[in-house]
């Protein structure tokens, strides 16, 4: 059985990292891209809850079956903490949902929210050992449950540097 504690305090640092820099965006600049081609604060809110929220309930879905058989070759994957690396950037696979994109309160509530149940779900199955259970990530390779949460983490603490980008963009 995997010890999930340091997952749920990486999520809450990844989570308190990112509330900061989001409290440090003005309402009047929260919908403005920094520059063309570029997203806004509140894209990359809507970005984070459509991943988090795909992860999650993909996740508790797949637990609540049998886990699949996946090779060990199919089972490689590049380290998570990738995935917080701004050295290089990444087109998402998910299209950014814009009804998603709104006001900065109730963004930042939805995002809380849909945090909780990340929570929920990994507190439920504290006592199960979910590591057999794994899906492919488009740029990782296949991530096992645990790994999943771990990059949840570190993706929002990438967006937390991309966060602080538009703020310093904005203050000049």
């Amino acid at each position: 059985m995997a010890d999930i504690v340091p997952i749920l305090e990486h999520l809450a640092r990844a989570r308190g990292g990112l509330l900061s820099a989001a409290d440090a965006v003005s309402r009047s600049v929260w919908q403005t891209p920094p520059r063309s081609g570029a997203w806004s604060a509140a894209e990359v809110i809507a970005h984070l809850t459509m991943v988090e929220a795909r992860i999650t309930n993909g996740a508790a879905k797949l637990v609540s079956g049998a886990a699949p058989h996946v090779p060990r070759i199919k089972r490689l994957h590049l380290p998570v903490w990738l995935a917080e690396w701004r050295g290089f950037r990444a087109k998402t696979p998910i299209p950014l949902d814009p009804k998603l994109v709104g006001e900065k309160e109730a963004m930042l509530a939805g995002l809380r929210e849909l945090r909780q149940r990340t929570l929920g779900l990994l507190e439920e199955n504290r006592e199960r050992e979910l590591s057999a259970y794994r899906w492919p990530h488009p740029f990782l390779g296949s991530l096992d449950f645990y790994q999943w949460f771990r990059m949840i983490a570190h993706h929002e603490a990438r967006h937390t540097k991309q966060i602080l980008e538009i703020v310093e963009t904005f203050q000049k």
